[in-house]
């Protein structure tokens, strides 16, 4: 299993080269094309635009929102064209924050990974998160998701997976397969194991044995939630052995918008200190 087509949406011109350092490295590492799309988002609530309201304000905003673009795509076409041996491509885009979902999904879903700057933090626009959630919710593509200071070259030696035994947390698994392959440790880890589940005998054995038929090194550390929440054990447990990544499953609570991180989710992606790889 490999990836051929990566994917990365940018909507802030300050991101762009810590992304594309990430992206771009990533790509011509594995031989991968690199997809690029430059958002400009009009992050004016739509009720601004009330009957009668003046056609020439409404314009100046989505000339805004080009030049934003425009602004993106060329920093992005002047880091790209440095490589030589990249195969990329980079296009604009202009959209209103409530369709922005529509609009990332839609040209997410044909990637095989998407690599995007974490949501949250100083500085952070309010479109970052639900063009993080429409990737990984409505896209249904995964996502590397990069933390401020990450790396650029990112080859994860040391990964962690949290393992609840979800659909969601063995659709990661599976989607990070390419860079578990060159890993020199995997660790599946398990915080509190249900005492009557299938599996309570031995826990993560079955999703271990998988990995070790790809021919991965794999431990399992099993956990007591000794802080309040899991999140917090498990970005614990990260730093304790030293990983380069961290893979788990994304979740959502129930959809009063167009998705909503779950608890664990969106504290992993405040917190943790190194990528993260996501898939729902």
């Amino acid at each position: 299993m490999t990836w051929k087509s990566l994917f990365c949406a940018l909507s802030d011109v300050t991101l762009v080269r810590p992304s594309l350092d990430h992206a771009a490295g990533l790509s011509a590492r594995i031989g991968a094309h690199l997809d690029v799309m430059a958002v400009g988002v009009n992050r004016c609530p739509t009720d601004m635009y009330f009957a009668g309201a003046s056609a020439l304000s409404v314009q100046h905003t989505l000339d805004q929102c080009k030049k934003e673009a425009g602004a993106i795509a060329t920093e992005a076409r002047r880091v790209l064209s440095a490589l030589p041996d990249l195969s990329w491509s980079c296009d604009t885009q202009v959209t209103y924050l409530t369709d922005l979902g529509r609009v990332v999904a839609g040209h997410a879903r044909f990637s095989d990974l998407a690599i995007l700057p974490a949501p949250y933090g100083e500085g952070r626009g309010n479109e970052l998160e639900p063009l993080t959630e429409a990737i990984l919710f409505e896209g249904r593509t995964p996502a590397l998701i990069l933390p401020e200071g990450a790396p650029a070259a990112f080859a994860p030696k040391r990964v962690m997976l949290a393992w609840n035994e979800s659909p969601e947390a063995l659709t990661a698994i599976r989607a990070a397969l390419p860079l578990l392959s060159q890993a020199d440790l995997v660790k599946v880890v398990v915080v509190d194991p249900p005492a009557h589940g299938p599996d309570r005998s031995d826990p993560g054995g079955p999703v271990s044995q998988y990995l070790a038929r790809h021919g991965l090194r794999v431990e399992i550390d099993v956990l007591s939630k000794s802080l309040p929440r899991v999140a917090d054990v498990l970005i614990r447990h990260a730093s304790d052995m030293e990983a380069d990544m961290i893979v788990m499953g994304a979740y959502g609570h129930s959809r009063f918008r167009e998705a909503v991180f779950g608890g664990a989710t969106r504290t992993m992606l405040e917190k943790s200190p190194v990528p993260v790889l996501m898939a729902h």
